[in-house]
C-alpha cells in the first residue's frame, strides 16, 4: 500500500523537511484588510511579523475550504492508496473537521484523519513519526495507533508576551486578558480538551520559562529518550539560549528549534515562546 502524508501549514515543518519526505501541506491563511496570504507559501513567518508591526489592526485567519481539500485528495489519489492527514487541534480550528468531510467525498483514496489536539511542532512530531513508519512499511491502522500512543506523553507549554492577541482572536476570555494585562502577567498556557487555557499565572517571562523547565524535568529526569522542540515567535536568540540550557541539563533529550508562523502567531503575538515534547 502506498501511503501519503498530509498536514496543514500550522505544523511549521521546514520546507527542506517537507520536500525531503514528500509531505503534502494544505495551507491556512492570514488576511490583512482585503489581502489574503497562504502562510508558508505566500508569506513567511519573518514577513508576517514585519507586516503585523506595520498594521493598524490584527489580521484574521482562515482555514482551507473543503473544495480545496477534496481537490488535494483527488490529486493524491492518482499516486497513493491511502493518506494520513494530521491537523491542528479541532478545538481551535475547523481544519480537522473539514478534512474529515472531504475524506467522505472522495472514494478513490482511503483517508485517515488525525486530530493532533495541539499545533506547531507538537503537530509536526506526529507528521515525522508517520513518515518514519511509512518507510518501515506500517499500515495506516498501525500508524494511527502509534500516534495515539504518542499523544499520551505529548506536552506543550507556552508563554505569550501580550494576552490581547488571544483575547481578540477569541481564544482566551476577556476577563483573563484584562487581568493579565493589568498585572503584567506572563501566563503559561497549554492545551486542555483541545483548547488553549491558562496553566499558571507568572509575573515574568524568565520565571515562566523556569517553570516550563520544571515541567519538562518531570519527564526528562527519567532518563528515557525524549524529543523536544522550542517554538518561538520571532525571538530566535531567546530560543537558542533556551535550547542550549536544556541540552546542557538533559543529554537524553533531542532538542530542536521551530517557530510560530503566521496563523498561530496571529493569536499568540510576537515574543511568544514555548516548549513541546514527548517520550520516544
Amino acid at each position: 500500500m502506498k501511503i501519503a502524508v498530509l498536514t496543514d501549514s500550522t505544523s511549521y515543518l521546514a520546507e527542506s523537511t517537507r520536500k525531503k519526505y514528500n509531505i503534502e501541506v494544505v495551507p491556512l491563511s492570514v488576511i490583512f484588510g482585503n489581502t489574503s496570504y497562504e502562510e508558508e507559501i505566500e508569506l513567511s513567518a519573518e514577513e508576517f511579523y514585519s507586516l503585523v508591526r506595520n498594521s493598524k489592526e490584527l489580521p484574521k485567519t482562515s482555514q482551507p475550504s473543503i473544495g480545496f481539500m477534496t481537490d488535494k485528495l483527488t490529486e493524491l489519489a492518482k499516486d497513493y492508496d491511502a493518506v494520513i492527514a494530521i491537523h491542528l487541534s479541532s478545538g481551535i480550528s475547523g481544519t480537522y473537521q473539514s478534512m474529515q468531510t472531504a475524506g467522505t467525498m472522495i472514494d478513490e483514496i482511503d483517508v485517515h484523519v488525525f486530530d493532533s489536539e495541539m499545533s506547531c511542532m507538537a503537530q509536526g512530531f506526529y507528521v515525522l513519526e508517520t513518515v518514519k513508519m511509512i518507510e518501515q512499511g506500517s499500515t495506516p491502522e498501525e500508524i494511527i495507533a502509534r500516534l495515539n500512543e504518542m499523544k499520551q506523553s505529548m506536552r506543550a507549554y507556552f508563554v505569550v508576551d501580550d494576552l490581547q492577541h488571544l483575547h481578540r482572536g477569541g481564544r482566551l476570555s476577556g476577563t483573563q486578558a484584562l487581568v493579565g494585562s493589568m498585572l503584567q502577567v506572563k501566563p503559561i498556557l497549554h492545551f486542555v480538551d483541545k483548547k488553549i487555557v491558562p496553566f499558571e499565572k507568572i509575573r515574568t517571562q524568565k520565571k515562566a520559562l523556569k517553570r516550563i523547565v520544571e515541567l519538562f524535568d518531570e519527564d526528562a529526569k527519567t532518563g528515557k529518550p525524549i524529543r523536544a522542540s522550542i517554538i518561538h515567535a520571532n525571538v530566535p536568540d531567546l530560543a537558542q539560549a533556551f535550547a542550549e540550557e536544556l541540552e546542557s541539563l538533559y543529554p537524553n533529550a533531542d532538542i530542536s528549534i521551530s517557530y510560530f508562523g503566521a496563523v498561530i502567531g496571529t493569536h499568540l503575538g510576537e515574543g511568544s515562546i514555548g516548549l513541546a515534547w514527548y517520550l520516544e
